[in-house]
């Protein structure tokens, strides 16, 4: 009785400790095939960039760190105001936007930070926009073929002329060329955007413009108004000076401070070429 008990208690033994060791067998053959097949293609692509991603921590600690805080996670001032939003989740496209446009790093914090040229280098932008892009997920920078409208065809502009009026005149004018706004910012002018810069903040939405991300503004959509800003760009003047395209307001202000105030130089100038008729002097007759 106690030789059957021991026989059957033996392999269930064998069988508690088999478990593991297959567990761990398989999961050394698992990292046994990771290590060959995965190294040849992966090594090419994370290496040069994790050395991008170091890089442009540097830069960034450098020149951003100062407002944006030392891990992008914002920043304030002395006096409590914020001085640089968050960059977690803004991705790569945002960065090549405000940093290859020159707005970023910006002298001061002001209501609306104006276009320069650049501070950094293209290699050093992309560093940059490689490292707050590991911070969180956001939007990458596009493809050339998103933004390429050289071949656009005359229905891709009319409906990106439809769209801009709907989305956009709000704030850039009809014409795009740009406008006021609230609290001391404005909408800049278009008319010296490049196609790629214009795909960048509408998926941005840098300052106070809204973000047209791929979910509200399809790419298709995005390229049509690309479309019809450059055929505004490349649109002629065929009365000679446009006077901006800012519609009848500006030309009737242009009409009454010109065209009223050059006749009225005019009629002053005549009434001082006409002489003078002087009355002889005499006695007053008398009575």
């Amino acid at each position: 009785m106690h030789d059957a008990d021991s026989v059957t208690a033996r392999p269930s033994r064998r069988g508690r400790a088999a478990r593991p060791l297959v567990v761990g067998a398989a999961l050394v053959t698992v990292g046994l095939l990771y290590a060959v097949l995965v190294p040849g293609g992966a090594a090419g692509a994370d290496g040069p960039q994790s050395d991008r991603i170091d890089e442009g921590r540097r830069l960034f600690a450098v020149g951003c760190s100062s407002c944006h805080g030392l891990h992008a996670e914002g920043g304030t001032n002395g006096e409590g105001r914020m001085a640089g939003p968050s960059l977690i989740g803004v991705g790569a496209a945002g960065v090549e936007f405000q940093v290859s446009t020159g707005r970023m790093p910006a002298a001061q914090p002001n209501a609306q930070i104006p276009q320069k040229p650049p501070v950094y280098n293209e290699q050093e932008i992309e560093a940059l926009a490689a490292y707050v892009a590991s911070l969180a997920v956001g939007p990458a920078v596009p493809a050339s073929e998103s933004y390429d409208v050289s071949k656009a065809t005359q229905a891709d502009v009319v409906r990106g002329g439809e769209l801009f009026r709907t989305n956009c005149t709000a704030c850039h004018n009809f014409a795009g060329r740009g406008g006021a706004l609230p609290n001391g910012g404005y909408a800049p002018s278009l008319m010296n955007t490049t196609p790629r810069n214009m795909y960048l903040a509408m998926l941005t939405g840098p300052q106070q413009m809204p973000v047209f991300s791929d979910h509200v503004l399809f790419p298709e959509d995005k390229r049509a108004v690309i479309a019809y800003i450059v055929a505004l760009q490349q649109q002629p003047d065929p009365g000679g000076f446009g006077l901006g395209r800012l519609g009848p307001v500006s030309e009737g202000l242009w009409g009454w401070l010109v065209g009223i105030g050059l006749l009225v130089v005019v009629a002053v100038w005549i009434g001082a070429k006409v002489p003078r008729v002087h009355r002889p002097r005499g006695r007053t007759p008398r009575t």
